[in-house]
């Protein structure tokens, strides 16, 4: 099966005072293309750090991030953000939706960078928000929306793209158990696809059972990685 994601002993190191914090002590870890991956524990184990890294948020202190085949640190920085806007959708815990835009155009946004016409943007993220269930809050600014209702939005914006690689941090931390099975019913049908990979921090182990593989980390590493299969079946 083809690697999606690649991680080839990554650290990563912060500086804390007159002390080096090591975030990530050495991490080997694939998600596959296909698949569902799930990133699992306590926290302040590092999870969003690695994921920041494997999304190139954050650069990597030693090791090397493959996706998809294309080594990231080997691109410039002007290719990197067109990788990761061509390739990645991310959905991010503080949801960075923008005031000033509408919640159908906060989700429309990877679409309008890629050139997309405005009104061809739009409609499509207004379709991407009613499969969320939130389509009637199309028009509404994110101030006025709840916080399960702003991460709909996030993650709408996340998938308008159709990107090859969908991260998620906590995608259902702030929503209802019926929603967040819904959210999540979407995510594993996008990942079922043999060049798409989806890949998912959580502490809800009510959705456990929609991953294909878990990855368990602690205290900056990698400790044990279960296919899934008894539990999707």
């Amino acid at each position: 099966m083809t690697s999606a994601v690649h991680c080839q002993a990554i650290r990563k190191s912060f500086d804390s005072g007159e002390a080096r914090v090591e975030v990530l002590r050495g991490i080997d870890f694939q998600a596959r293309a296909g698949e569902m991956t799930f990133l699992v524990g306590p926290s302040g184990c590092g999870k969003t750090t690695l994921i920041s890294v494997i999304a190139g948020l954050l650069d990597a202190s030693a090791g090397e991030v493959a996706l998809f085949g294309q080594t990231i640190a080997g691109l410039s920085a002007r290719d990197q953000i067109v990788f990761r806007r061509q390739n990645l959708g991310f959905v991010f815990q503080q949801y960075n939706l923008l005031p000033s835009l509408t919640a159908a155009e906060n989700a429309a946004v990877p679409l309008l960078a890629a050139g997309v016409k405005r009104s061809v943007a739009v409609k499509r993220s207004t379709e991407m928000l009613h499969k969320l269930g939130i389509g009637h809050r199309a028009e509404a600014f994110p101030k006025v929306l709840s916080g399960g209702q702003q991460q709909r939005v996030a993650l709408a914006r996340a998938l308008v793209h159709e990107p090859r690689l969908i991260i998620c941090d906590e995608p259902t931390a702030a929503l209802d158990h019926k929603t967040g099975e819904t959210v999540m019913e979407l995510l594993a049908s996008s990942a079922v696809h043999p060049e798409r990979a989806v890949l998912v921090v959580t502490h809800d182990n009510r959705v456990f059972q929609f991953a294909d593989r878990i990855a368990h980390m602690n205290d900056g590493v990698i400790t044990a990685v279960e296919e899934n299969s008894k539990l999707r079946s």
